[in-house]
């Protein structure tokens, strides 16, 4: 029989039992240590649930902004057709009513603006629908804040500043359930 050299016992397979363990070990290392951003979104307080049944008080038909947005992306503005674009100016002057119109809110502490929106929306209108209300408000809390304290409106400005101005003119926004495509 022939004698067996080194170089015959000697295999060239790596022994790859662990190497399982291992990739699982590193799998769970980083998922441990990796972390994930979230995306924000809106904040928006939404009421506490209540089991109770709504009460049905009549609003005043002057005291609502309505703005509707269509599937194809087209604002309705208290009946009316209107670019995004006025759509500031036109919640400010309603909110605030300067010049006592009978058909505009009777004060900021009554003004409910309503947004209704067709399912087919794109998200990126009603974003921008919604950051129009918004900075209406800002634009207005600026302004009662420069003529009150002589300062602008700012998350830096004292909470009981805030607190009041806030008071005065409340942020009510009143989003309705979407409808189906085209309804309304």
């Amino acid at each position: 029989m022939a004698k067996k050299s080194t170089r015959d016992r000697m295999s060239n397979e790596i022994n790859a039992g662990s190497m399982a363990d291992i990739a699982f070990l590193l799998l769970i290392f980083f998922l441990v240590t990796t972390t994930i951003a979230e995306d924000k979104g809106i904040t928006v307080k939404l009421p506490p649930w209540s089991e109770e049944e709504p009460d049905p008080t009549k609003l005043k038909k002057r005291n609502v902004f309505s703005v509707l947005v269509n599937a194809q992306d087209q604002l309705l503005v208290r009946g009316d057709p209107a670019p995004v674009e006025q759509l500031r100016e036109r919640a400010k002057i309603f909110i605030s009513n300067p010049y006592n119109a009978e058909d505009m809110a009777e004060r900021p502490t009554k003004a409910i603006i309503s947004l209704k929106n067709d399912r087919g929306t794109s998200y990126e209108a009603y974003l921008r629908v919604y950051n129009e209300l918004k900075a209406a408000y800002r634009e207005l809390w600026d302004e009662l804040s420069q003529r009150k304290y002589g300062i602008p409106y700012s998350e830096e400005m004292p909470f009981a500043y805030k607190k009041e101005i806030r008071s005065e003119i409340p942020f009510v926004l009143s989003e309705a359930e979407p409808t189906a495509f085209g309804e309304e």
